[in-house]
């Protein structure tokens, strides 16, 4: 039996993968995170599935409830918010399964971000104006950033940046990047992003932790900032002009 760790999406339940779909519906066992999806993506559960809600258990519990459910001959659909390959802690329950000789796989899911910026009907890698994501987030709360990886070392590229596990400290960040990007630099805030709460905020660096205090977001939200969310008056990409010369 197989532990599949299934991308959920921003949280609607139409924003599945149809693969995602299918085994949720195979999966007598579904783990989840309550806080960061919509009930109706357990509506693809089998009848009778053993539901379990992660938010208030720990990696122990976790792993207990995953190599149980291998053992006694059920497979588990293990949601993660977003897609799984960022901040999904499957680095350590994959390390915990392989050591329990429990097989797993992956499914891809629609990054947070990616929802945000379609919602705001942006690109965020604009012709000469921001080629470059970077995605990271904060430390206060969490385990310490890498060497190097110090959030004033990205700002200073001016690639569009997108902050994770962040929506606590917008007011400190906000001033750390407004040294690099300018106050009047866009910001963009999404909230849970196709759910029924969703709220999208748009400011800058300058104003945008006001909005965020005012709507007293804590959790399940991305900050995405860079002038890529504004862009206008921008040069063609080239990619499509080659294209239309080499077939004259």
């Amino acid at each position: 039996m197989t532990v599949h760790f299934i991308g959920a999406g921003p949280g609607a339940a139409d924003l599945l993968t149809l693969r995602a779909v299918r085994l949720l519906q195979e999966s007598p066992v579904c783990l989840y995170a309550g806080t960061y999806l919509d009930a109706e993506v357990l509506s693809h559960c089998p009848e009778g599935a053993e539901l379990i809600d992660t938010q208030d258990i720990d990696l122990d519990a976790i792993t207990a409830h995953l190599v149980a459910a291998h053992q006694a001959g059920k497979d588990v659909a293990r949601l993660c918010s977003g897609d799984p390959s960022v901040y999904s802690a499957i680095a350590e329950q994959t390390r915990r399964l392989d050591r329990a000789w429990v097989p797993w796989d992956v499914t891809p899911g629609v990054p947070a971000y990616a929802a945000t910026a379609a919602l705001l009907g942006r690109e965020l890698t604009v012709p000469e104006v921001a080629q470059t994501v970077v995605l990271t987030r904060a430390h206060r709360d969490s385990t310490a950033m890498p060497p190097g990886e110090e959030l004033a070392t990205y700002a200073a590229t001016n690639a569009t940046l997108v902050l994770h596990l962040a929506i606590r400290h917008t007011r400190r960040l906000a001033a750390e990047l407004a040294e690099h990007y300018g106050a009047n630099c866009p910001v963009a805030v999404g909230s849970q992003v196709s759910q029924p709460g969703e709220l999208i905020l748009r400011g800058t660096l300058a104003d945008i932790a006001d909005q965020v205090e005012a709507h007293e977001l804590r959790q399940a939200a991305v900050i995405i900032v860079g002038w890529a969310l504004e862009a206008e008056d921008f040069v063609e990409s080239h990619l499509y002009g080659a294209r239309i010369r080499n077939r004259g």
